[in-house]
């Protein structure tokens, strides 16, 4: 049976302007990887509601399940939340026990509990909390879409939370081959090995060393087996 698909929304004008560089694609694509949930796509929107909205419904609806980040803190410009309960078609409002983690929080804090914090106890209906052991304020899943923070040590921990909750399949595995060749030169015989195996991908990755070209040789898959069949056959090629 193949393994449950994902997609990621990444939000945040900062992204699409270069201020900031996006590190959570990175590590939700290897999270997954190491439990069976092949990211199949990822989009980055900015912060604006009609784009979150689309970016939500097409995703949701073509994938298994929907990781976004960034968007849910106190500030005007913190969308997510909402744009998620309109693309679902949900009401959205201040959860009691949203509000509760965090009034506690400021008050074991010494800060005013402000309307501005208030914002991030928005959670659409019928969601449930997902864990934020760095700075409290939770994301949230509501269907098949998990709504994590966007600063990285925030989305990994509450991904760290959410993940042995989602069930998964077989682990992607991974084996590569170093040739002192160029693309051009194994591509042939690489495409043919490939077709020989379709049920594994491949792929070449180039590269150049003081001058010299070389081609980095990965097969993925899911069974061991098949993947070391053609990790022997890819030597026979170009060890």
């Amino acid at each position: 049976m193949a393994n449950p698909t994902a997609a990621m929304l990444v939000i945040g004008d900062e992204i699409l302007s270069g201020r900031t560089r996006d590190s959570n694609m990175h590590y939700l694509a290897n999270e997954l990887t190491r439990v069976g949930i092949t990211l199949a796509e990822v989009r980055v929107v900015p912060d604006d509601h009609v784009a979150i909205v689309a970016g939500v419904r097409a995703l949701s609806a073509a994938y298994d399940h929907l990781f976004t980040s960034g968007g849910i803190g106190p500030t005007h410009d913190d969308i997510t939340a909402d744009a998620v309960a309109n693309a679902l078609r949900v009401t959205i409002t201040h959860r009691a026990d949203a509000m509760k983690l965090l009034g506690a929080h400021y008050e074991r804090s010494g800060l005013a509990f402000n309307e501005a914090r208030q914002r991030m106890a928005r959670i659409p209906d019928g969601a449930t909390l997902i864990e934020n052991p760095v700075s409290v304020a939770p994301g949230f899943t509501v269907g098949n879409v998990h709504v994590m923070a966007g600063v990285p040590r925030i989305f990994e921990a509450m991904l760290a939370g959410l993940l042995p909750t989602l069930t998964g399949g077989a682990p992607l595995l991974s084996q590569s081959l170093r040739v002192e060749r160029g693309e051009g030169e194994i591509a042939g015989p690489f495409g043919a090995l490939a077709a020989e195996f379709p049920d594994l991908s491949m792929g070449s990755y180039p590269f150049t060393v003081n001058g010299a070209h070389g081609t980095n040789l990965v097969i993925r898959g899911t069974d061991p087996a098949r993947v070391d069949e053609a990790m022997v056959r890819l030597a026979q090629l170009f060890g």
